[in-house]
């Protein structure tokens, strides 16, 4: 026997954090937001135009999520989080909701290369026990692997829904008040985030929806309260660093007064 033990217990030399580059020298590194949340559509769109099936425009959408990850990455963005799959997903045909669950374990599986290389730590949101148990089994494997990992966050949004966030937290506090552990006079803002899905994700600064659709679909709801937002006409499938580019401009331009007024 290997006296070093089973490979999934021993010591992983930790990836070093890439240095930001100097990819848009005309944004400050100050302005370059700190979470970006993607609303990513148009892959169906995309297959149809070209006569494919629609779910080819989901195997071409990784692409595009590998190059928005490594771009971001590269800028020093500090969370990145797609909206990968929604509660409401499980509508479409039942062919394509499974091809969906089969691409989403190729990709955790695919992916652990170029997450260990750029120091990325993967992380899920949403009712993610619920997916089939072959995907959570590899989804659950990234996670453990990437998690001593200090550099982005790539958040995947999976069978999400804000308003389902929402509900999950107030059954949280709701069994908590129940118990006497939580008095209502203490509940919150802050009681409220913390029984979110990620209590420590960042409120998101910038908000990108492809496909020119100008909806928010029930995306992070209480993350993006005061989130700048940007919409592009490229399909999700054609997204890549020239689009991420101009929106982090956009961005870069966008007075923030969070309800206040700009100091004078």
């Amino acid at each position: 026997m290997n006296e070093a033990g089973p490979a999934r217990n021993r010591v992983r030399r930790q990836p070093p954090t890439p240095t930001p580059e100097l990819s848009l020298p005309d944004v400050p590194v100050a302005k370059i937001p700190a979470s970006i949340g993607i609303i990513m559509d148009g892959n169906g769109r995309w297959a149809k135009r070209l006569g494919w099936e629609r779910i080819k425009g989901h195997t071409a959408g990784i692409d595009a999520v590998r190059e928005t990850s490594r771009e971001c990455a590269k800028l020093g963005v500090k969370e990145l989080t797609l909206y990968a799959f929604s509660v409401e997903n499980w509508k479409r045909p039942r062919p394509e909701v499974e091809y969906l669950m089969g691409l989403l374990r190729r990709f955790a599986v695919d992916e652990r290369e170029e997450i260990e290389k750029n120091a990325i730590r993967f992380t899920t949101i949403g009712r993610v026990d619920e997916l089939p148990r072959e995907t959570l089994v590899e989804l659950r494997e990234t996670e453990r692997l990437s998690a001593d990992h200090d550099g982005m966050v790539l958040r995947l949004a999976l069978n999400y829904g804000g308003r389902s966030e929402f509900a999950d937290a107030a059954k949280r506090i709701a069994r908590e008040v129940a118990a006497g552990t939580l008095r209502p006079d203490d509940i919150d803002e802050s009681a409220v985030q913390q029984r979110l899905y990620d209590p420590a994700m960042r409120d998101v600064d910038l908000v990108i929806r492809t496909a020119g659709e100008m909806r928010i679909s029930n995306f992070l709801l209480w993350q993006i309260s005061y989130a700048e937002i940007f919409v592009t006409d490229a399909l999700w499938p054609e997204f890549r660093k020239p689009h991420l580019h101009a929106a982090i401009r956009a961005f870069a331009t966008r007075e923030r007064r969070f309800g206040g007024l700009v100091s004078q």
